[in-house]
Formats: C-alpha cells, structure tokens, sequence
C-alpha cells in the first residue's frame, strides 16, 4: 500500500487542490460533529432539511462534493450556515 503522499503524485494533485480537498474534509466533519451533538441521527436530519438520507450519508462520507445549496439546506436546521472568511495561513 502506497502512503497518501506517493498516491498524490501518481494523481498529479496540486497543493491547491489538496487544500480544497482538506477544506471540504473539515466543513464534512464538523457538519457530522454538530449533528451528532444535537443527538440527531441521519434520518432526522433528512427530515428537518428535506434532504434524503442516502444523500446526507453520501455527503458524511465524502463520497462526492456537496453542492452549496444541499450544504446550507442541511445546515440550516442545525441552526448553522456557511460563511466566507479567509484563510488562516500556517
């Protein structure tokens, strides 16, 4: 098994990709933590967003990108939405 850094290279993933990529894995995260915390289960969140939950359960695995308005139609009922900012830089 090759590690993520040789696999990168035989994908020719630029660093600004990586870092949408990495973007993308931390909105997905802290989407799955605010509803976990709230005790909602993923049927419920399909509910509240009218969103399916097969669709909720693709975008908590980031099987594929969530488009926004998808994004903000499940965060809404958490009582969240998505804000532009910029990036802090290491």
């Amino acid at each position: 098994m090759s590690t993520w850094k040789e696999f990168r290279k035989e994908l020719h993933i630029t660093d600004e990709e990586e870092n949408v990529i990495e973007m993308e894995k931390e909105l997905i995260r802290s989407m799955v933590a605010i509803r976990e915390e709230q005790g909602l289960s993923q049927a419920e969140l399909a509910e509240r967003s009218s969103i399916k939950q097969p669709a909720i359960a693709r975008m908590e695995k980031n099987v594929h990108s969530p488009q926004v308005d998808s994004l903000l139609r499940v965060l809404a009922p958490l009582g969240y939405t998505l804000q532009i900012v910029p990036i802090q830089k290491l």
